[in-house]
């Protein structure tokens, strides 16, 4: 495709002609595939920890396993970009792709919820771009236009948002103080950054949010071989685990320390690993403000642009993790319409909007510039029920704790009784934070939730977003006259356990009205 020579106003009329992809598409395809091989990766470790041993033995058996998987790759992704097919007519995106399902995508203009603009490293030095359409059904009407030179994917989006109910709607006057700055107006309007991210803030985001865990829990089928591999190779510079944690040759305090040398080091290696994922996704990171709509842009290797109207904007969370706590940090997340809970994908992730390790008054701003009579920070929270304290306590870990302390104390296990003691302790010290965090509070406009551990985070809505909501009530809880509440959204689901019965009538029956006097729409 000659982005020179593409008229896109052309391609606007009723029947116009189909049109093929750059070739420059096969990478995409092949990144693609990829990708979905290692999302499905998990399900591949029992086979990977089963023939092993054996590819160990017979090392020559991989050279033909990674060629005909390298074949397989580039003929999937050559017969992809062979199939795809799209057109602009009549303000409506058609796609035709599948290699073995055939799809026909159709979707108008009026329908498309959410636009996104990629830009994979692999398409910044050929000036093309990924167009991504979401709507609020089916994840399967999510519609991809991919090798799009840069200017018409510009000018498609632009086309698409003119065509949005948003478009006509006065913007939002409130602003974020004193983080608003004017940047050169765009070729439609002018653009208003409120937030940008600096290194040094993504070094943060990277110690505070490290979820590299659940990565090494993928790999506990291969930890025999890894540290084995590892003994071995420090070994070779004079490193002996065995002997330096061998008590027959080392004081006890020797080796503590050495202990604790080893988890400090293994420690600082993974939270290293977690702020380079958090520079890779959040480099170069701005939130702006146009027309009442908030644009997200970052990425190191693969530029992400995510737009969302603030009519669309279903729920604000404001999130503190104990590390946040310490540094004096909070996350923001915006949430939209979420038209991929059951089906969640990378593509999913990267079409959220969150503003990370900004500071406590940095955040009010912001919601106080997307919900402008919000009253999340100075409202007094109506907190829940003892009971739970009762329920998750007494009723659960005190009959566990005596059943466990009498079988070790019988047996004079006094070491184990001392250990069952203190996990007692601790269990119910988290029990009692998380019982004071939690809170509920609403007016004429908003319903407010706090909740949290050590840090704690609030859950700011408008009472009209509601679209469902449910009343929880078992015996124990009817018997003592109270109830949980769960409101659910387009983005998702809130619940506020062990509320008094009264409140949680009034909380659902004031949301309900909201949502029937009310003429604006959800989305």
């Amino acid at each position: 495709m000659d982005s020179a020579k593409y008229d896109l106003a052309s391609q606007l009329k009723v029947d116009a002609p189909w049109q093929r992809l750059s070739p420059i598409a096969i990478l995409y395809f092949v990144m693609q595939i990829a990708r979905n091989a290692l999302g499905n990766i998990v399900y591949l470790i029992p086979i990977f920890a089963y023939s092993y041993s054996s590819m160990r033995e017979h090392p020559l058996i991989w050279l033909p396993t990674i060629a005909v998987l390298s074949i397989l790759l580039l003929l999937g992704a050559f017969w992809s970009f062979q199939v795809y097919r799209f057109r602009l007519s009549n303000k409506v995106v058609e796609i035709r792709s599948g290699i073995f399902s055939k799809k026909h995508l159709n979707l108008p203009f009026e329908r498309i919820q959410n636009v996104k603009i990629e830009q994979p490293i692999y398409y910044r030095v050929t000036g093309f771009a990924c167009l991504q359409l979401d709507t609020a059904g089916s994840a399967k009407q999510e519609a991809k236009l991919v090798a799009l030179p840069l200017m018409l994917a510009e000018q498609l989006k632009q086309q698409i948002l003119d065509n949005t109910p948003e478009h006509n709607e006065a913007p939002n006057s409130a602003s974020a103080d004193g983080l608003a700055e004017i940047v050169q107006p765009s070729s439609v309007n002018n653009e208003q950054i409120i937030n940008r991210r600096s290194l040094a803030d993504l070094i943060l985001h990277g110690i505070t949010n490290n979820r590299i865990w659940l990565f090494l829990g993928g790999l506990a089928p291969f930890y025999d071989d890894i540290t084995g591999k590892i003994n071995q190779g420090m070994m070779t510079y004079g490193v002996n685990f065995k002997e330096m944690f061998s008590l027959q040759t080392h004081s006890v305090m020797q080796v503590g320390l050495y202990a604790l040398s080893l988890t400090l080091t293994i420690m600082f290696i993974l939270m290293l690993f977690s702020v380079i994922g958090a520079i890779v996704s959040f480099y170069g990171y701005t939130l702006s403000k146009v027309e009442g709509r908030y644009i997200r842009r970052s990425g190191l290797f693969t530029k992400h642009e995510v737009s969302m109207p603030l009519s669309r904007l279903q729920l604000v969370i404001q999130k503190q993790d104990w590390l946040d706590v310490i540094l004096k940090r909070v996350n923001l997340r915006l949430e939209q319409i979420n038209a991929q809970v059951k089906q969640p994908d990378s593509s999913a992730a990267n079409s959220k909007i969150i503003v990370p390790s900004i500071t406590s008054q940095q955040s009010q701003d912001l919601i106080k510039d997307m919900y402008p009579n919000n009253q999340l920070f100075n409202i007094a929270f109506l907190p829940i029920s003892g009971f739970y304290l009762l329920r998750y306590i007494g009723y659960f870990l005190l009959p566990l704790f005596c059943i466990f302390a009498s079988t070790t104390i019988i047996k004079h296990n006094w070491a184990a009784a001392a250990l069952g003691l203190g996990l007692f302790l601790l269990s119910s010290a988290c029990i009692y934070l998380r019982w004071r965090r939690w809170g509920v509070a609403f007016d004429e406009q908003y319903v407010y939730i706090r909740r949290g551990l050590i840090g704690t985070d609030y859950y700011c809505f408008p009472a009209y977003k509601v679209q469902q909501s449910q009343l929880k009530q078992s015996v124990m809880m009817k018997k003592r006259q109270l109830a949980s509440v769960k409101l659910i959204l387009a983005s998702g689901s809130v619940t506020v356990p062990l509320l008094s019965e009264a409140m949680a009538y009034k909380l659902i029956n004031s949301c309900l009205y909201k949502v029937e006097s009310n003429r604006i729409s959800w989305m």
